[in-house]
């Protein structure tokens, strides 16, 4: 058998298109057709996904040609971004993990790495590194047509085409949710990231329950994923730690500290008023917005402060970890030191959803309950009660509809109320 040098045989091929300029379009009678590939951004040696994409408009770019087209393949590269910056820093730091990283996984030597230190030196090392990577591959590019997106050209070529699409009503002001930098104080997306790419934004429904203070009505805003489950809310959880009060636009908030925070990067005006300890209001009732009924404010420490507006909303018939709450604080110390007992024995878990009937199904079973039994759960450290939570909502999502108690909603799908739900507190102004 005849050995064939592959490699050898990809050269003389690649050296003839080369002569033969076959991949450089000139202005010609032919139909045109342009396509790209999202640039690769430089802040490493290509891998494996950039080869899969680059292939698929090769690949493309390749049939359009054999199809008569005169086809138009340039390359470009994402130079822009905090990422290329911050990995100058931490070169010029001699950060001994980025050194490890790119010394072993990017293949590059030491002694040269240790004299990227600067954004532009960076750019120039790994945009040589990706050419030679992509011609060595043969990609089908117009080669004169190089670019990246810092070059003058492209910028204005950018603005050009924002302006264009301004005109024509393609691009508009408005507002969004979006990834932030407090330290930058700039929103960022995937490669203007250093770290965190795995961070996304969370679309939470936020409800405002409220108490009464000298007249004055305070907003419990709580967070959920489940704005339907606000007809089963039971109780208030805060954790007995600082809160603050915060003037956010018109209204008076009590949120946790990290909250606040948060809400200074968001499009609302807010001011601090100041501290309130959550021990204040243990024992003490707001007022769910929905259904106008009153509910007690209780101590829970697995709140996280951190997560969302540190205020939650209660919903023991269908939250397995607030089931378990309320049955462990009846035992708890807590029950005793901020005398909460006789509240504790009038809370009843509302059933708002059945799986089984329609919306009119009548059931004495309570889904968070019968899980937790089920699972032989004893205790809100158990790991078991995070399998749990997933199950029923996973099962009350898909398979839901929303009983007579919820009003108007009656007899709607779980997975399609949310939205509507949402809009609707919105314009009543219970909701955000």
């Amino acid at each position: 058998m005849v050995e064939i040098d592959f490699r050898d045989v990809e050269r003389r091929w690649q050296s003839l298109w080369e002569k033969k300029r076959i991949f450089q379009p000139e202005p010609s009678e032919r139909p045109k057709f342009f396509i790209t590939i999202p640039y690769p951004y430089l802040n490493g040696n290509l891998h494996a996904g950039h080869t899969r994409t680059f292939t698929i408009g090769d690949a493309v770019a390749r049939y359009k040609r054999m199809k008569g087209y005169n086809v138009l393949f340039p390359m470009g590269f994402h130079v822009t971004g905090t990422p290329i910056i911050g990995l100058a820093e931490l070169i010029q730091k001699k950060d001994p993990n980025t050194i490890e990283v790119y010394s072993n996984f990017h293949d590059v030597p030491k002694e040269v790495l240790l004299t990227l230190d600067t954004p532009e030196k960076i750019v120039e090392y790994f945009s040589k590194e990706a050419l030679e990577a992509m011609k060595n591959i043969g990609y089908s590019i117009d080669w004169r047509r190089v670019f990246t997106t810092t070059d003058d050209a492209y910028q204005k070529f950018i603005e050009w085409q924002f302006y264009r699409l301004k005109k024509l009503g393609y691009v508009v002001k408005g507002s969004h949710p979006v990834r932030y930098c407090p330290h930058d104080r700039n929103p960022v997306e995937d490669h203007d990231l250093l770290h965190g790419e795995n961070a996304t934004v969370i679309d939470f429904t936020v409800i405002k329950f409220y108490y009464e203070r000298d007249g004055e009505k305070i907003i419990l805003p709580c967070a959920t994923l489940r704005p339907e489950t606000v007809f089963g809310v039971t109780n208030i959880w805060l954790k007995p730690t600082k809160y603050v009060l915060a003037k956010v636009d018109d209204e008076t908030w009590l949120v946790s500290k990290e909250a606040y925070e948060k809400l200074t990067y968001t499009d609302k005006k807010v001011e601090l008023i100041g501290e309130i300890d959550a021990e204040t209001l243990f024992g003490k009732y707001a007022v769910n917005p929905v259904t106008g009924s009153e509910i007690p404010i209780l101590p829970a420490e697995f709140v996280d402060t951190d997560n969302a507006t540190g205020v939650v909303m209660s919903v023991p018939a269908h939250a397995p970890y607030d089931y378990v709450a309320i049955e462990e604080l009846k035992k708890s110390e807590l029950a005793e030191k901020y005398n909460l007992k006789d509240i504790l024995t009038k809370i009843e878990p509302i059933v708002l959803i059945s799986v089984d009937g329609g919306a009119e199904a009548e059931t004495s079973e309570i889904p968070a309950k019968s899980i937790v039994e089920g699972m032989g759960i004893k205790s809100q450290n158990d790991p078991a009660l995070e399998r749990a939570t997933k199950l029923l909502y996973k099962k009350e999502f898909h398979k839901g509809v929303l009983l007579d108690i919820t009003g108007e909603y009656s007899g709607m799908q779980v997975s399609q109320i949310k939205d509507r739900l949402q809009r609707d507190l919105m314009e009543r102004g219970i909701g955000d």
